[in-house]
C-alpha cells in the first residue's frame, strides 16, 4: 500500500470532535449517544446529526435507538385541593410503574391558577423531558412557554383543558362546550315551574376548559329554557372553604334562586352552604367529577347530576401519546374522553 493510500484511510472521530462539532461538552456527547437523561432534545438531536456526519455514528438513522430507549416523560399537573385531579395524578403515577419498561413517568404539582408558576415548571422541564403533559391555563405567558418548550423539540400535550394557538401535539380530554351543554340541560329539567334564577361557579375562567363550559350552559339555557336567567358567576379557584363563602353570600342575596352548576371543584362548600341554608332540597345542584365526596351528595339527595369523565382513561391515553411523540412516532389517534351523567341511581360500583 503507497503512503498515499495509507494518508487517504478514515479514521473513526473522536467524541471530542464531536462535541466541538456540535458546540457541547464531551460529557454531554456522551449522554447523549447513551440515552441518558439530562439533555435537551435540541441538543440531542445536534450531537446525533454532528455524530452522524463525522462518521462516528454511520448508521443512527437506520438503528432508531429511541425505539428501544426508555423515555422520561413528565406530567405539570395542579396542586391543591381539587379531588379529581388528585385521582388523575394518582392513575399517572401508577402508570409509571406498569409501563417502566417503556418510560420514566414523574408527575410534578405546582399552583394551578399561577400562569408564571406554570411557565417556570415547563421551562425546567424542558431540560431533561423527552415530553411533556400539561393542564394549561389559557394564558399569554403559558403560551409562550409552550412555544418555546416546543421550539427546543419536545412535545406537549395538553389535558383536561386545552389551549389555543400553540403547537401542542394533541389534546386529551372532554369536550367542555358539550358538558356544559349537557349541564344546562339538566338543571333546566330539574328545576320545578316558577323557578327562575341560577349561578355558576367556576375554579377560574383562565382555564378554556372552563370557559367553554360556561359558553356550553348559558347556550344551552338560551336555546331551549330562556326563562332562566344567571343571576351570579363566581370564581372560587376550586377552593372548598372560599366556595362555601361565596354560596353562603348568594343564598343570602338570592331567596329564590333555583338552580346551581358548579363548573370547577370546590362542591364540598356549596354542598355545606345548602345544608346549613336548609335549601339542600330546593336548590337544583350539577356539578362534576364523580368522587368519593360527590358520591356522598348524590346519595344525601344535595347533589341533583354529577358530570363525570374518566381520569384512568385519561391517563392511559396521555401516556400513549407522550411515549409516541418521544420517541418521533405519529402519536395514536383515540375518540375523545366520553362524558357521563351519574344520579343517585346509576352510581358506578366502586
Amino acid at each position: 500500500m503507497s503512503e498515499m493510500d495509507e494518508r487517504t484511510i478514515p479514521t473513526r472521530a473522536t467524541i471530542t470532535e464531536v462535541a466541538r462539532a456540535a458546540g457541547v461538552s464531551t460529557a454531554t456527547v456522551d449522554r447523549t449517544l447513551n440515552n441518558r437523561a439530562g439533555v435537551r432534545a435540541r441538543t440531542r438531536e445536534r450531537v446525533l446529526d454532528a455524530a452522524e456526519r463525522l462518521g462516528y455514528l454511520p448508521e443512527r438513522r437506520a438503528v432508531a435507538p429511541d425505539e428501544a430507549a426508555v423515555v422520561d416523560i413528565d406530567f405539570l399537573l395542579p396542586g391543591g385541593t381539587n379531588t379529581f385531579l388528585k385521582i388523575l395524578s394518582h392513575q399517572c403515577m401508577a402508570l409509571a410503574e406498569k409501563r417502566r419498561d417503556e418510560a420514566r413517568i414523574r408527575v410534578h404539582h405546582i399552583e394551578g391558577f399561577d400562569p408564571d408558576a406554570l411557565a417556570a415548571g415547563l421551562a425546567a422541564l424542558k431540560e431533561t423531558s423527552r415530553a411533556i403533559g400539561v393542564i394549561p391555563l389559557d394564558h399569554p405567558t403559558v403560551r409562550e412557554a409552550i412555544r418555546d418548550v416546543a421550539a427546543d423539540g419536545v412535545p406537549v400535550l395538553a389535558m383536561v383543558s386545552d389551549i389555543s394557538n400553540v403547537a401542542r401535539i394533541g389534546y386529551v380530554g372532554i369536550d367542555n362546550r358539550a358538558a356544559g351543554r349537557l349541564a344546562g340541560h339538566l338543571l333546566g329539567r330539574f328545576i320545578p315551574p316558577g323557578g327562575r334564577e341560577v349561578a355558576l361557579f367556576a375554579g377560574s375562567l383562565s382555564y378554556r376548559g372552563h370557559e367553554e363550559r360556561e359558553m356550553g350552559f348559558r347556550h344551552m339555557l338560551a336555546e331551549e329554557y330562556p326563562h332562566l336567567k344567571v343571576v351570579e358567576l363566581r370564581e372560587m379557584r376550586d377552593d372548598s372553604e372560599r366556595a362555601y363563602a361565596e354560596a353562603k353570600t348568594l343564598l343570602s342575596a338570592y331567596g329564590g334562586l333555583a338552580g346551581i352548576y358548579n363548573i370547577g371543584g370546590g362542591n364540598r362548600g356549596i354542598a355545606r352552604a345548602l345544608e346549613e341554608a336548609g335549601r339542600a332540597r330546593d336548590v337544583a345542584f350539577v356539578c362534576h367529577e364523580l368522587t368519593e365526596f360527590t358520591r356522598r351528595l348524590l346519595i344525601a339527595g344535595v347533589a341533583d347530576a354529577v358530570i363525570d369523565q374518566n381520569p384512568r382513561v385519561e391517563a392511559r391515553d396521555a401516556v400513549d401519546w407522550l411515549i409516541h411523540a418521544a420517541r418521533g412516532r405519529p402519536v395514536p389517534t383515540y375518540a375523545p374522553i366520553r362524558i357521563q351523567a351519574i344520579f343517585k341511581e346509576n352510581i358506578p360500583q366502586v
